[in-house]
């Protein structure tokens, strides 16, 4: 499928980088390392390129094809919400078991 990416040109977000530290307190893997797949336009990517609004209160991941919401995380004292529906999927690629034992 061939998708045309939107150029954005201003400054207000950063790389899907800065989800890493956040979502590392509810998933045992690296995050920004698996692949999304956005609902609206289909592109396939790594989280680590999503384009993350950080000046609300939580972050908002937005597709960087289309500009799509992918992702909202909120975190409280006590709580973590995490909104995924503007993700089809979300592939983690896992460490061989083999590579474990002879790690």
């Amino acid at each position: 499928m061939n998708v045309t990416r939107r150029e954005d040109t201003s400054m207000d977000h950063v790389d899907g980088n800065a989800l890493a530290g956040p979502l590392s307190e509810l998933f045992a893997v690296d995050i920004t390392a698996a692949t999304g797949r956005c609902v609206n336009c289909g592109l396939t990517g790594p989280i680590a390129e999503l384009r993350v609004y950080d000046r609300a209160p939580g972050l908002v991941a937005r597709c960087p094809g289309c500009g799509h919401v992918l992702l909202r995380y909120v975190r409280t004292p006590d709580s973590a919400w995490i909104d995924l529906t503007g993700t089809v999927s979300l592939r983690v690629r896992l460490p061989d078991a083999d590579e474990e034992e002879r790690g």
